[in-house]
């Protein structure tokens, strides 16, 4: 990677990697969960990944290239930690960790997309700049959402 394209274009192909592990990877762990409210909270958020994974194709879209996954070892290792959650933790432990993985996996959205925003606006992709602000509103709603599940629901 030599230019600021280069790079959008490498982190655009890590981010859609991840949003697809993720919506693989969530109906596990909405199975896992006991609280309510975090089971629809993750449930909900997969149909959102499923329309940001659609959203990421009209971004590759406005650099003519076809969506294209890289792995990404970040979320890799997320999800890894996830699932040694649902193995190893239960109870009131098994809720919270889950919900602390998936805040984890939001705070590395919430850069990548943050990011990616910034670097379209830099090389002039303004629909690029406003599909990708969207996206990173998402996450940063659902951070929230997790972030009260937490406080009123799992930790409490």
């Amino acid at each position: 990677m030599d230019t600021l394209a280069d790079l959008f274009e490498h982190t655009l192909q890590d981010i859609y990697y991840a949003e697809n592990a993720i919506a693989k990877a969530l109906p596990k762990v909405a199975k896992a969960v006991k609280e309510p409210q975090l089971k629809q909270a993750i449930e909900a958020h997969l149909e959102e990944t499923k329309g940001q994974i659609a959203t990421l194709k009209k971004v590759f879209a406005t650099i003519d290239k076809k969506p294209e996954a890289v792995k990404c070892d970040a979320i890799e290792g997320l999800l890894k930690e996830a699932d040694g959650l649902i193995e190893e933790a239960k109870g009131a432990a098994l809720d919270a960790g889950l919900l602390a993985a998936a805040q984890a996996v939001e705070h590395y959205e919430i850069a990548r997309y943050g990011s990616l925003r910034e670097w379209a606006k830099v090389l002039g992709n303004e629909e690029g700049h406003i599909l990708l602000s969207e996206i990173l509103d998402q996450e940063k709603a659902a951070n929230a959402k997790l972030t009260t599940i937490a406080v009123m629901k799992v930790n409490g």
